[in-house]
């Protein structure tokens, strides 16, 4: 039985992948049982997970021992860890981007965070990331930062795929597609085969409802607490609403022609923060035709055993989503100051993980160089 409900959500369009990544998963098998059982069909990553599994396991030790005996530098052995395990899931995700001509059987790695800001930086990063893993499967992950957007383009049109990551607004999801768009026409200027390069935006859910709630709170009335943890759905749904627009229109038209696949909405952070709400609306209120939803395993599994399929959830609720941003500014909410505290605060945390396992992968090759 827990098999069918995440195939009722498949078959509904919607791609299951896993928020998580590590190489005792890889070890294991846990990560191929996940295909095979449970219709996982990609991978995402970011440094806060890979700085947690190398943190918590010893099935680095070795790949650690023989980079400290090249007498690696730290930032290159950063990136040969994180590599290896995502060229290891590349490998065990084929079959999902076999049976689905490339469009899933995605796996994908970030650019260093702190590169956020810094447009030659995260082209030059993307490039190299691409290098290193060669696997078609492979999104590299850059961050819908206004600096961001241009390194989008510039990484598309040398025949990369990307995942865009850090989308939190429908302004910049605007401007994300916008980069999609420009980076495959330089793409067929280029040269490259549009039909090989693939492309997701995430766009961050739980985050919202966290950053809302809080102001909600500081309000407190009556009015107030009844808009509290609707914010992130009614967001995302406008977010598909622009997608679908986009998306049908002569310039993307032009594109498809000449063989590309679309950009699909990836929801992120769809693990429910507040307790109080049911632990899979994330996936259940956002289920709509093209989309990825990427899931920590608990969630994945939660839904397996209770969670529901509802077909129109998206699409019939566009009138509804715009009356709960309505009510919201209505409380004096700013959404621009919302969505910019969260991009500044998501950017700072990946950076902050990203240094944590740097200092991690340092102190674990100082000790390998003293035994």
């Amino acid at each position: 039985m827990s098999s069918d409900r995440l195939a009722e959500l498949a078959a509904a369009g919607v791609a299951i992948w896993l928020d998580d990544l590590s190489r005792q998963r890889l070890n294991t098998g846990g990560l191929d049982k996940l295909r095979r059982e449970q219709h996982v069909v990609g991978v995402t990553t970011n440094p806060t997970i890979f700085a947690k599994a190398v943190t918590a396991a010893e099935d680095y030790a070795d790949q650690v021992r023989e980079l400290a005996l090249r007498q690696t530098a730290v930032g290159e052995a950063m990136r040969s860890i994180m590599g290896y395990d995502v060229r290891w899931a590349c490998d065990v995700m084929k079959p999902a981007a076999d049976a689905s001509k490339g469009i899933d059987g995605r796996v994908s790695i970030e650019v260093d965070p702190t590169l956020a800001n810094d447009t030659a930086r995260t082209l030059a990063e993307a490039k190299a990331l691409w290098w290193l893993v060669d696997r078609d499967n492979l999104f590299i992950k850059i961050p819908a930062t206004k600096q961001g957007l241009p390194a989008i383009t510039a990484t598309l049109a040398e025949g990369i795929s990307v995942n865009v990551t850090l989308i939190f607004s429908l302004e910049r999801y605007e401007a994300v597609i916008d980069a999609f768009f420009a980076g495959l026409e330089q793409a067929k200027a280029n040269g490259h085969d549009l039909s090989k390069i693939g492309s997701v935006a995430s766009f961050f859910v739980s985050r919202v409802d966290t950053e809302y709630d809080k102001r909600l709170d500081k309000i407190g009335t009556d009015e107030a607490k009844a808009l509290k943890g609707k914010a992130a759905i009614a967001n995302a749904k406008l977010a598909y609403k622009l997608y679908e627009e986009k998306f049908s229109s002569p310039r993307w038209q032009a594109l498809a022609d000449a063989g590309a696949h679309p950009q699909r909405p990836l929801w992120a952070s769809t693990s429910t923060k507040n307790p109080e709400y049911r632990d899979v609306i994330y996936v259940e209120e956002l289920v709509a035709p093209g989309t990825v939803n990427t899931m920590p395993e608990p969630v994945i599994h939660a839904f397996a055993d209770h969670g529901e399929v509802r077909l129109d959830a998206v699409t019939g609720g566009y009138a509804e989503a715009q009356q709960v941003m309505d009510a919201l500014a209505a409380l004096g909410i700013d959404y621009n100051d919302v969505v910019e505290v969260l991009e500044r605060e998501g950017v700072e945390k990946f950076g902050v993980s990203g240094k944590e396992m740097i200092e991690t992968v340092q102190k674990a090759i100082d000790s390998a160089s003293a035994s």
